[in-house]
C-alpha cells in the first residue's frame, strides 16, 4: 500500500455571525462548502500557506490571529486503475484563525475553488460541506488547551 502525507493550512475568518466558506468540487463533482486554505508547498511555513491559499481562494488578505489546533484523518483509497496502488493517504491539517485585512471577496480561477462567499453560521449544518468545517468551527467555539479534543488523545 502506498502511503501519501499531505499538510495543509487553513482559516476560520468569522465576522458579524458570518463564516468565510469556498466551494469546491466533491468526488462526485456535486459542489460542497470547505474552508478556505490548502497545502504547503515544499519549505513553505504554514503561515504562509494560509494567507497565500486565502488570497488565491477568496481575494481577502488575511491577518493570522490565532492557532486552534491541529486535525489528522487517515483515510483509504482502493486501487484506480490497472498502475495505481491502494493508498493510505494521511492530511494533516493546521487551522488558525483569521481576520480579513484587506481585499476584496472574489471568487478563485482555474484553481481547486469556484467560489467564496460569507455564510451564516447557523445555516452551515444546512450546507453540503466537507468535515474540516464541522472540526474547525467546534475548535473556535471551545478553543480546547490542546489544540484538540480529548476523545481524539491517544
Amino acid at each position: 500500500m502506498r502511503e501519501k502525507l499531505r499538510v495543509a493550512a487553513y482559516a476560520v475568518c468569522v465576522r458579524d455571525g458570518q463564516i468565510l466558506l469556498a466551494r469546491s468540487p466533491a468526488d462526485d463533482g456535486t459542489p460542497e462548502w470547505v474552508l478556505p486554505g490548502g497545502g504547503m508547498e515544499h519549505g513553505e511555513d504554514p503561515y504562509d500557506t494560509v494567507r497565500r491559499e486565502l488570497m488565491e481562494e477568496t481575494g481577502y488578505r488575511i491577518e493570522v490571529t490565532g492557532l486552534l489546533g491541529i486535525d489528522s484523518y487517515r483515510h483509504h483509497f482502493a486501487a484506480e486503475g490497472p498502475l495505481r496502488l491502494p493508498t493510505d493517504h494521511h492530511s494533516v491539517r493546521i487551522i488558525y484563525t483569521g481576520e480579513v485585512v484587506g481585499g476584496e471577496l472574489r471568487n478563485e480561477v482555474d484553481g481547486s475553488t469556484d467560489m467564496a462567499a460569507w455564510h451564516d453560521l447557523a445555516a452551515v449544518p444546512d450546507l453540503r460541506h466537507i468535515r474540516l468545517i464541522d472540526v474547525a468551527l467546534r475548535l473556535w467555539r471551545e478553543k480546547p488547551a490542546a489544540g484538540r479534543f480529548a476523545e481524539e488523545q491517544s
